[in-house]
Protein backbone atom coordinates (compact mmCIF):
# COMPACT_ATOMS: atom_id res chain seq x y z
CA UNK A 1 0.00 0.00 0.00
CA UNK A 2 2.68 2.15 -0.98
CA UNK A 3 1.82 3.68 -3.85
CA UNK A 4 0.89 6.56 -4.08
CA UNK A 5 -2.13 6.59 -7.19
CA UNK A 6 -2.37 10.35 -8.15
CA UNK A 7 1.06 10.97 -8.79
CA UNK A 8 2.02 7.68 -10.09
CA UNK A 9 -1.34 7.07 -12.24
CA UNK A 10 -1.24 10.38 -13.25
CA UNK A 11 2.22 10.51 -14.55
CA UNK A 12 1.74 7.52 -16.50
CA UNK A 13 -1.56 8.38 -18.02
CA UNK A 14 -1.02 12.15 -18.67
CA UNK A 15 2.32 11.56 -20.67
CA UNK A 16 2.41 14.45 -22.48
CA UNK A 17 2.80 16.59 -19.43
CA UNK A 18 6.68 17.37 -19.55
CA UNK A 19 6.73 20.32 -16.58
CA UNK A 20 10.48 20.97 -18.12
CA UNK A 21 12.38 24.33 -18.67
CA UNK A 22 10.11 25.51 -21.48
CA UNK A 23 6.74 24.46 -19.22
CA UNK A 24 8.68 25.96 -16.10
CA UNK A 25 9.25 29.23 -18.31
CA UNK A 26 5.78 29.39 -19.49
CA UNK A 27 4.43 29.12 -16.05
CA UNK A 28 6.84 32.33 -15.26
CA UNK A 29 5.96 34.21 -17.95
CA UNK A 30 1.85 33.79 -17.07
CA UNK A 31 2.99 34.75 -13.04
CA UNK A 32 4.64 38.11 -14.65
CA UNK A 33 1.74 38.96 -17.04
CA UNK A 34 -1.39 37.13 -16.80
CA UNK A 35 -1.51 37.02 -20.33
CA UNK A 36 -4.48 34.70 -21.62
CA UNK A 37 -2.41 33.00 -24.62
CA UNK A 38 -0.03 31.96 -22.04
CA UNK A 39 -2.94 30.49 -19.83
CA UNK A 40 -4.52 28.79 -23.12
CA UNK A 41 -0.75 27.23 -23.29
CA UNK A 42 -1.17 25.86 -20.14
CA UNK A 43 -4.14 24.69 -20.53
CA UNK A 44 -2.86 22.88 -23.27
CA UNK A 45 -0.04 21.25 -21.65
CA UNK A 46 -1.74 19.83 -18.60
CA UNK A 47 -5.28 19.16 -20.13
CA UNK A 48 -4.48 15.27 -20.27
CA UNK A 49 -4.90 15.89 -16.44
CA UNK A 50 -8.32 16.65 -16.93
CA UNK A 51 -8.82 12.89 -19.76
CA UNK A 52 -7.48 11.30 -16.76
CA UNK A 53 -9.28 12.59 -14.12
CA UNK A 54 -12.73 12.54 -15.80
CA UNK A 55 -12.20 9.03 -16.86
CA UNK A 56 -10.97 7.47 -13.22
CA UNK A 57 -14.71 9.11 -12.16
CA UNK A 58 -16.46 7.84 -15.04
CA UNK A 59 -15.76 4.72 -14.69
CA UNK A 60 -17.76 4.52 -11.51
CA UNK A 61 -21.01 6.46 -13.00
CA UNK A 62 -23.77 5.31 -14.69
CA UNK A 63 -23.23 4.40 -18.28
CA UNK A 64 -25.52 7.69 -19.64
CA UNK A 65 -22.80 10.06 -18.19
CA UNK A 66 -20.72 11.12 -21.00
CA UNK A 67 -17.05 11.10 -20.63
CA UNK A 68 -16.56 14.53 -22.42
CA UNK A 69 -19.14 16.34 -20.21
CA UNK A 70 -16.88 15.30 -17.69
CA UNK A 71 -14.02 16.17 -19.76
CA UNK A 72 -15.67 19.60 -19.94
CA UNK A 73 -16.58 19.96 -16.32
CA UNK A 74 -13.14 19.38 -15.50
CA UNK A 75 -11.52 21.70 -17.84
CA UNK A 76 -12.76 24.33 -15.68
CA UNK A 77 -11.45 23.12 -12.81
CA UNK A 78 -7.78 23.33 -14.75
CA UNK A 79 -8.27 27.00 -15.85
CA UNK A 80 -9.31 27.78 -12.51
CA UNK A 81 -5.93 25.37 -10.32
CA UNK A 82 -4.37 27.44 -13.18
CA UNK A 83 -5.83 30.93 -12.38
CA UNK A 84 -5.06 30.23 -8.81
CA UNK A 85 -2.12 27.96 -8.21
CA UNK A 86 0.84 29.52 -5.80
CA UNK A 87 3.83 27.91 -6.40
CA UNK A 88 5.36 29.56 -3.55
CA UNK A 89 3.16 26.82 -1.36
CA UNK A 90 5.75 24.51 -2.08
CA UNK A 91 3.05 22.06 -3.67
CA UNK A 92 3.46 20.20 -7.56
CA UNK A 93 0.81 22.08 -9.68
CA UNK A 94 -0.26 18.42 -11.01
CA UNK A 95 -1.66 17.29 -7.54
CA UNK A 96 -3.08 20.80 -6.95
CA UNK A 97 -4.62 20.92 -10.20
CA UNK A 98 -6.04 17.36 -9.72
CA UNK A 99 -8.17 17.62 -6.79
CA UNK A 100 -9.40 21.17 -8.26
CA UNK A 101 -10.33 19.41 -11.73
CA UNK A 102 -12.14 16.62 -9.53
CA UNK A 103 -13.86 18.84 -7.32
CA UNK A 104 -15.20 20.94 -10.39
CA UNK A 105 -16.05 17.51 -12.12
CA UNK A 106 -18.26 16.36 -8.57
CA UNK A 107 -19.60 19.87 -7.94
CA UNK A 108 -21.22 19.83 -11.64
CA UNK A 109 -22.38 16.38 -11.27
CA UNK A 110 -23.76 17.21 -7.61
CA UNK A 111 -25.68 20.60 -9.21
CA UNK A 112 -26.97 18.39 -11.72
CA UNK A 113 -28.77 16.16 -8.87
CA UNK A 114 -28.64 12.73 -11.16
CA UNK A 115 -28.26 10.31 -8.45
CA UNK A 116 -32.38 9.69 -7.44
CA UNK A 117 -33.04 10.77 -4.02
CA UNK A 118 -33.82 6.53 -2.71
CA UNK A 119 -30.31 5.99 -3.51
CA UNK A 120 -29.28 8.79 -1.62
CA UNK A 121 -30.81 8.65 0.89
CA UNK A 122 -30.30 4.55 1.70
CA UNK A 123 -26.69 5.15 1.19
CA UNK A 124 -27.29 7.05 4.01
CA UNK A 125 -28.98 4.65 5.80
CA UNK A 126 -26.57 2.04 5.24
CA UNK A 127 -23.89 4.08 6.18
CA UNK A 128 -25.48 5.12 9.87
CA UNK A 129 -26.18 1.34 10.29
CA UNK A 130 -22.81 0.47 10.24
CA UNK A 131 -21.75 3.40 12.77
CA UNK A 132 -23.98 2.50 15.30
CA UNK A 133 -23.47 -1.41 14.43
CA UNK A 134 -19.74 -0.81 14.89
CA UNK A 135 -20.02 0.84 17.72
CA UNK A 136 -22.07 -1.68 19.76
CA UNK A 137 -20.27 -4.76 18.48
CA UNK A 138 -16.61 -3.29 18.13
CA UNK A 139 -16.01 -5.50 15.17
CA UNK A 140 -17.24 -4.80 11.30
CA UNK A 141 -20.96 -6.01 10.85
CA UNK A 142 -21.90 -8.99 8.56
CA UNK A 143 -24.42 -8.38 5.30
CA UNK A 144 -26.82 -9.89 7.36
CA UNK A 145 -26.28 -7.54 10.53
CA UNK A 146 -25.95 -4.71 8.52
CA UNK A 147 -29.96 -5.48 6.31
CA UNK A 148 -31.16 -6.20 9.57
CA UNK A 149 -30.72 -3.23 10.83
CA UNK A 150 -31.66 -1.06 7.99
CA UNK A 151 -35.02 -3.19 7.70
CA UNK A 152 -34.41 -4.87 4.40
CA UNK A 153 -33.48 -8.41 3.26
CA UNK A 154 -29.71 -9.30 2.32
CA UNK A 155 -30.87 -9.78 -1.25
CA UNK A 156 -31.80 -5.92 -0.90
CA UNK A 157 -28.89 -4.75 0.67
CA UNK A 158 -26.61 -6.17 -2.31
CA UNK A 159 -29.23 -4.60 -5.05
CA UNK A 160 -28.81 -1.50 -2.91
CA UNK A 161 -25.69 -1.55 -2.89
CA UNK A 162 -25.42 -2.24 -6.83
CA UNK A 163 -27.16 1.06 -6.84
CA UNK A 164 -24.76 2.97 -4.76
CA UNK A 165 -21.93 1.61 -6.51
CA UNK A 166 -22.93 3.58 -9.79
CA UNK A 167 -22.92 7.40 -8.04
CA UNK A 168 -19.57 9.18 -7.00
CA UNK A 169 -21.17 8.47 -3.35
CA UNK A 170 -19.03 5.08 -3.80
CA UNK A 171 -15.84 6.40 -4.40
CA UNK A 172 -12.74 7.62 -2.59
CA UNK A 173 -12.18 9.72 -4.64
CA UNK A 174 -15.43 12.02 -3.30
CA UNK A 175 -14.57 15.42 -1.91
CA UNK A 176 -14.32 15.41 1.95
CA UNK A 177 -14.68 18.46 4.24
CA UNK A 178 -12.35 17.22 7.30
CA UNK A 179 -13.20 19.56 9.81
CA UNK A 180 -17.26 19.67 8.16
CA UNK A 181 -16.83 22.96 6.23
CA UNK A 182 -14.64 25.11 4.00
CA UNK A 183 -12.60 23.93 1.71
CA UNK A 184 -12.82 19.93 0.75
CA UNK A 185 -9.83 17.09 -0.18
CA UNK A 186 -10.37 13.87 -1.10
CA UNK A 187 -10.10 10.65 0.87
CA UNK A 188 -7.76 9.46 -1.00
CA UNK A 189 -5.45 12.38 -1.28
CA UNK A 190 -4.77 12.61 2.40
CA UNK A 191 -3.32 8.62 2.09
CA UNK A 192 -1.10 9.56 -0.76
CA UNK A 193 0.09 12.80 -1.58
CA UNK A 194 3.87 13.15 -0.03
CA UNK A 195 3.96 16.30 -1.11
CA UNK A 196 4.58 19.02 0.75
CA UNK A 197 0.84 19.75 1.32
CA UNK A 198 -0.72 23.21 1.56
CA UNK A 199 -0.08 24.45 5.09
CA UNK A 200 -3.65 25.42 6.20
CA UNK A 201 -4.82 22.17 5.73
CA UNK A 202 -1.59 19.73 6.65
CA UNK A 203 -2.79 19.12 10.16
CA UNK A 204 -5.82 17.96 9.18
CA UNK A 205 -4.95 15.69 6.12
CA UNK A 206 -2.74 13.98 8.68
CA UNK A 207 -5.01 13.39 10.96
CA UNK A 208 -7.59 12.15 8.15
CA UNK A 209 -4.76 10.15 6.27
CA UNK A 210 -3.78 8.51 10.21
CA UNK A 211 -7.57 7.43 10.59
CA UNK A 212 -8.68 6.35 7.00
CA UNK A 213 -5.25 4.17 6.93
CA UNK A 214 -6.72 2.95 10.21
CA UNK A 215 -9.87 2.01 9.31
CA UNK A 216 -8.79 0.12 5.78
CA UNK A 217 -6.80 -2.03 8.28
CA UNK A 218 -9.89 -2.63 9.81
CA UNK A 219 -11.76 -3.89 6.93
CA UNK A 220 -12.94 -7.78 6.43
CA UNK A 221 -10.27 -8.96 4.15
CA UNK A 222 -12.03 -9.46 1.39
CA UNK A 223 -12.80 -5.71 1.26
CA UNK A 224 -9.46 -4.19 2.48
CA UNK A 225 -8.10 -6.76 -0.90
CA UNK A 226 -10.42 -4.74 -2.99
CA UNK A 227 -9.65 -1.01 -1.90
CA UNK A 228 -6.12 -2.02 -1.98
CA UNK A 229 -5.91 -3.32 -5.53
CA UNK A 230 -8.37 -0.70 -6.56
CA UNK A 231 -6.43 2.40 -5.51
CA UNK A 232 -3.33 1.04 -5.16
CA UNK A 233 -2.13 -1.39 -7.30
CA UNK A 234 -4.64 0.62 -9.94
CA UNK A 235 -6.18 -2.84 -10.97
CA UNK A 236 -10.09 -2.46 -12.75
CA UNK A 237 -12.83 -3.78 -10.77
CA UNK A 238 -13.06 -6.54 -13.74
CA UNK A 239 -9.77 -7.60 -13.04
CA UNK A 240 -10.19 -7.73 -9.46
CA UNK A 241 -13.24 -9.90 -10.06
CA UNK A 242 -10.59 -12.30 -11.46
CA UNK A 243 -8.53 -12.50 -9.00
CA UNK A 244 -11.01 -13.04 -6.57
CA UNK A 245 -12.47 -15.44 -8.95
CA UNK A 246 -16.27 -13.74 -8.70
CA UNK A 247 -18.47 -11.38 -10.76
CA UNK A 248 -17.49 -7.46 -11.27
CA UNK A 249 -20.76 -6.79 -10.20
CA UNK A 250 -19.88 -8.29 -6.80
CA UNK A 251 -16.61 -6.69 -6.75
CA UNK A 252 -18.30 -3.25 -6.89
CA UNK A 253 -20.81 -4.61 -4.23
CA UNK A 254 -18.10 -5.05 -1.85
CA UNK A 255 -16.19 -1.92 -3.01
CA UNK A 256 -19.07 -0.02 -2.61
CA UNK A 257 -19.62 -1.69 1.40
CA UNK A 258 -15.85 -0.84 2.39
CA UNK A 259 -16.25 2.73 1.06
CA UNK A 260 -19.61 3.18 3.69
CA UNK A 261 -17.78 1.48 6.44
CA UNK A 262 -15.09 3.98 5.87
CA UNK A 263 -17.19 6.91 5.64
CA UNK A 264 -18.87 5.37 8.44
CA UNK A 265 -16.02 5.08 10.69
CA UNK A 266 -14.47 8.83 9.81
CA UNK A 267 -17.59 10.57 10.73
CA UNK A 268 -18.34 8.69 13.67
CA UNK A 269 -14.29 9.22 14.77
CA UNK A 270 -14.75 13.22 13.94
CA UNK A 271 -17.83 13.72 15.92
CA UNK A 272 -16.16 11.41 19.11
CA UNK A 273 -13.18 14.12 18.63
CA UNK A 274 -15.47 17.14 18.44
CA UNK A 275 -17.83 16.08 21.64
CA UNK A 276 -14.44 15.64 23.65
Amino acid sequence: MQRRFLASAAYSVAVSVKPGSETQALWQDYRKTRDQALRDRLILTYAPLVKFVAGRLGATLPAHVDEQDLVSYGLLGLIGAIERFDPDREIKFETYAISRIRGAIIDELRSLDWVPRSVRTRAREIERAIAELERRLHRAPTDEEIADKVGITTDELENSLSEISRSSMAALDELWSPSGGGDQIALIDTIEDEDAPDPEFSLEQSEMREALGDSIARLPEREKLVVTLYYYEELTLREIGEVLGVTESRVSQLHTKAVLRLKARLSGGMREAAET
